[in-house]
């Protein structure tokens, strides 16, 4: 089972760029973050046109949105307000797998403006009362299977940025945005699975700056993206991957698509 996080960058804008990301990779269940589209202008015919029956989604105009489209029934919808912000950020559902029942997350963190002080940045401080609250709701989530993805708008480790001393007091790598994270993942001993085969002496980033001419050639990036799972689904990990490449397709997102594939998870009468 392929399951996707992409923070898309508007899906209106970038449906036929979804369409080929689909037909070359046939993903079970795609997270997309940044939809920027009301819940009536989504475009459900069109990904139901590219195999997806099951499509889960909360929206707004020009900003935020999240959602879930699936090859697999999905169940238990949950759209939380985090910090009743009035911000479409948070979508959850079930599927039901061999193992059970495995509850996703997708969030969209806010970034957090430009400026890494709560007392005269109003975001940056939004963005982490949002983490102490994700720390918080999954601390008293135990004994269930659980995926959380999407875009936290924090690359944690000195090798998830292009340059760990130049970036050390930017946001998304502050050490305050990098504590609170920690912090999260502890709650649940969650695994970051991008890392858990990429080691992280190695380079790993996620999402480039519209800024950058050529992307992948200066390879200034960031780890903003993740997907972490609780321990009990370790053994079902099979692999990783980031889709460099769709940083340099036509209107691209300035972040990319990231995958984690399992195994031993698809009930066969969904097939």
């Amino acid at each position: 089972m392929k399951i996707v996080s992409w923070n898309i960058n508007s899906i209106r804008l970038r449906i036929n760029l979804l369409k080929k990301f689909i037909t070359q990779n046939q993903p079970d269940i795609i997270c997309l973050q940044e939809t920027k589209v009301e819940d009536n202008l989504f475009p459900i015919f069109e990904i139901k046109s590219f195999g997806y029956d099951f499509i889960e989604f909360i929206g707004e105009k020009s900003y935020n949105g999240v959602a879930i489209i699936s090859k697999f029934p999905l169940t238990k919808i949950n759209k939380i307000d985090i910090l009743e912000y009035g911000h479409k950020r948070h979508l959850s559902a079930t599927f039901q797998s061999k193992i059970g029942e495995i509850e996703l997350h997708n969030f969209y963190v806010p970034a957090g403006g430009d400026i890494p002080d709560i007392k005269i940045n109003n975001k940056f401080d939004h963005k982490l009362k949002f983490i102490d609250w994700m720390e918080k709701f999954f601390n008293k989530e135990i004994n269930k299977k659980i995926i959380i993805v999407g875009d936290f708008n924090i690359a944690p480790l000195p090798n998830d940025v292009w340059s760990h001393k130049q970036l050390i007091n930017v946001v998304s790598h502050t050490e305050i945005e990098v504590e609170k994270l920690s912090k999260l993942q502890k709650s649940l001993d969650f695994i970051d699975t991008h890392r858990f085969f990429v080691n992280e002496n190695e380079k790993l980033y996620s999402w480039w700056s519209y800024r950058a001419m050529q992307p992948l050639e200066s390879d200034r990036g960031r780890r903003l993206d993740h997907i972490w799972i609780t321990p009990n689904l370790r053994d079902n990990l099979l692999t990783t991957k980031i889709y460099r490449h769709f940083r340099l397709e036509n209107q691209p997102s300035d972040h990319v698509p990231i995958e984690t594939n399992f195994q031993n998870l698809k009930i066969n009468h969904y097939l």
